[in-house]
């Protein structure tokens, strides 16, 4: 069994920032990639930012691009997600997700193309 689990979320005023980690535990696996996705109120869920393992490509929305960092530690098997200049409409569940290595083709803002995903951590940005 695989699990990943988030933390660091929580509320912040406008223009702040925030670190979320995201540990994997459990059964060894290796991961080509790891996401964060995140999901507002009445909203679908929509990727955030990607890193893939190995190489550290990383991959963003357009709308958080130049605000947050993705970055990974191999040996932690853990994946972060620093927030700055954090606006209201950033206000979202986050959750991340792992994409398994040798299955498929990695789409990393795809959701459905990862096979774990956390419980996700409350990110509350006040105006």
């Amino acid at each position: 069994q695989v699990q990943l689990v988030e933390s660091g979320g929580g509320t912040v005023q406008a223009g702040g920032s925030l670190r979320l980690s995201c540990v994997a535990s459990g059964r060894t696996v290796s991961w080509f990639g790891m996401g964060w996705f995140r999901q507002a109120p009445k909203k679908e869920r929509e990727f955030v930012a990607a890193i893939t393992w190995t190489r550290g490509s990383t991959y963003y929305e357009d709308s958080v691009e130049g605000r947050f960092t993705i970055s990974r530690d191999n040996a932690k098997n853990t994946v972060y997600l620093h927030m700055d200049s954090l606006k209201p409409e950033d206000t979202a569940v986050y959750y991340c997700a792992s994409h398994l290595d040798r299955v498929g083709t990695y789409y990393p803002d795809k959701a459905y193309d990862y096979h774990y995903w956390g419980q996700g951590t409350q990110v509350t940005v006040s105006s």
